[in-house]
């Protein structure tokens, strides 16, 4: 099931956080994004344990992912796509015009999904990432390319 982040699912994102990036959010900083307006997070949930999720932040009509991540033996089962789908569905639905958001140059595979489903890359950021540093790329959807 892929519903809004609830309470219950902040320690299972704190983990998945923690799993999948060198500079995680703290538990208190998801937490913080249940009562920010601006904010929405889904969660993938399966028996009540967090699978993955996805965090989304829109302002002015413009939609911004801050992450996305999938707990790393649930991965090529289709999560993240469905995942990004939904929270795209989500900020098209809230009348933004475009997302953006920015991923480290090496990953392959989530470079692969976000051009699968019709993003474009726009640009790059020089050593936006720490430990390992690495150049960020930037990419756009447009609601009319979704």
């Amino acid at each position: 099931e892929i519903r809004p982040m609830e309470v219950s699912d902040i320690d299972g994102i704190a983990e998945i956080e923690k799993e999948c990036f060198s500079a995680p959010w703290s538990r208190n900083g998801i937490s913080e994004e249940l009562d920010n307006e601006n904010a929405h997070f889904l969660a993938a949930v399966c028996d009540n344990r967090v699978l993955g999720y996805i965090g989304v932040h829109e302002v002015c009509g413009e939609a911004y992912i801050d992450n996305i991540a999938v707990r790393s033996e649930y991965r090529q089962l289709g999560l993240g796509e469905k995942l990004l789908i939904a929270a795209q569905e989500g900020a098209f639905s809230r009348k933004c015009e475009f997302i953006s958001l920015e991923v480290r140059k090496s990953n392959s595979a989530a470079l692969s999904l976000y051009e699968k489903l019709g993003y474009e890359k726009v640009g790059e950021r020089k050593n936006f990432y720490t430990d390992p540093q690495e150049d960020a790329v930037i990419m756009t959807l447009k609601e009319c390319d979704s």
